[in-house]
């Protein structure tokens, strides 16, 4: 792995490619990066992968633009979920998840803000192919940038674009050293390397690029760019953190069809009669029975209980069919039950 130094300031127009090879075929400037360099003295390899910050590829691509933070942020956000204090974690058009979307005022010129390129992956893919122009190898590439972890302190680099790659490695149906069955185990191996990068790269070193060598495994043939960094996305349907803690509640209270969404797909009736019983029977004396698989009765005795069922059940991909005079609440699946 191996970031080298000397990369000029990015502006709109520039070609990253033809920048990095150049920077590739300097002279190593002292003993440690002659031992780190080793073989890349040739320049690349196929079976490379480079990486590249995500923020010198949107200042290739134009998209630097005058204004505040907070105007920019507010454009590139799909929704926000969470806030606290200063530090606002939205979900961009992009379906990351990332405080201020990716927005950045670092290292650009005062009153100008630097937004994440329009399609990373598409960013990736072009690079890709500049540099089997420029060097006839073929390369795997990452577009990495910065972003927070839920129940982790500190950032780290992840793959916001991504071509040429396996961006995870599927384990599912292999055995481990005890012959015990792999389920589940997939390593976001884009977003690994992206982190590693990141190590070599140093916030404040100015070395935008890096080179990783030895996992030509994960590198895909020339002609196949992969699926990119957006497979990495979880969607809408499976994110079981759509809305901070504070804002899941204040959400639910709303119950604007526009949020449904953020929720996740419908729980199943057993599921949700299970969360309604235990939640609400002591406090609201209701009783929920599974009728079908779309359809759940709750028995209430007043308005006010009938009320929280109601938010309780929108929370969970659910809707109020409707009410009887008798507070019995008729609840129906948002959307198709999966």
């Amino acid at each position: 792995m191996w970031a080298p130094d000397g990369a000029p300031e990015v502006a709109a127009g520039d070609d990253l490619a033809a920048m990095l090879v150049g920077l590739l075929d300097q002279e190593p400037q002292d003993g440690l990066q002659d031992g780190l360099q080793g073989g890349l003295q040739d320049g690349l390899q196929d079976g490379d992968v480079v990486t590249v910050t995500s923020k010198v590829v949107a200042k290739s691509e134009g998209r630097v633009r005058a204004g505040g933070r907070e105007e920019a942020v507010a454009e590139e956000t799909v929704r926000v979920v969470a806030r606290r204090g200063p530090t606002t974690i939205v979900r961009t058009r992009h379906g990351l998840t990332m405080a201020a979307a990716g927005v950045d005022a670092s290292n650009v010129a005062t009153g100008h803000v630097v937004l994440l390129p329009v399609d990373p992956d598409a960013s990736a893919r072009g690079l890709r192919r500049r540099l089997a122009e420029l060097t006839g190898h073929n390369v795997g590439v990452v577009v990495t940038d910065t972003a927070g972890r839920a129940w982790r302190e500190g950032q780290t680099d992840i793959a916001v674009g991504a071509a040429g790659l396996h961006v995870v490695e599927h384990f599912a149906g292999r055995t481990d050293a005890h012959g015990n069955p792999l389920v589940v185990t997939a390593p976001a191996v884009a977003d690994e390397i992206a982190g590693a990068a990141e190590l070599a790269q140093g916030k404040l070193g100015g070395r935008p690029f890096a080179v990783v060598r030895g996992r030509a495994d994960l590198v895909l043939p020339g002609d196949d760019d992969g699926p990119g960094a957006v497979a990495l996305v979880r969607p809408d349907s499976a994110d079981m953190f759509g809305f901070g803690s504070r804002e899941a509640v204040l959400r639910a209270l709303a119950a604007d069809p526009v949020d449904a969404p953020a929720y996740g797909r419908p729980a199943g009736a057993d599921e949700l009669a299970d969360v309604l019983n235990g939640a609400l029977h002591g406090a609201m004396a209701a009783v929920a029975t599974v009728v079908a698989d779309d359809h759940v009765v709750v028995e209430t005795r007043d308005a006010h209980a009938a009320w929280a069922v109601g938010v309780a059940a929108y929370a969970h991909g659910w809707r109020v069919a409707s009410t009887g005079p008798d507070h019995a609440v008729d609840l129906r699946p948002s959307s198709p039950l999966p």
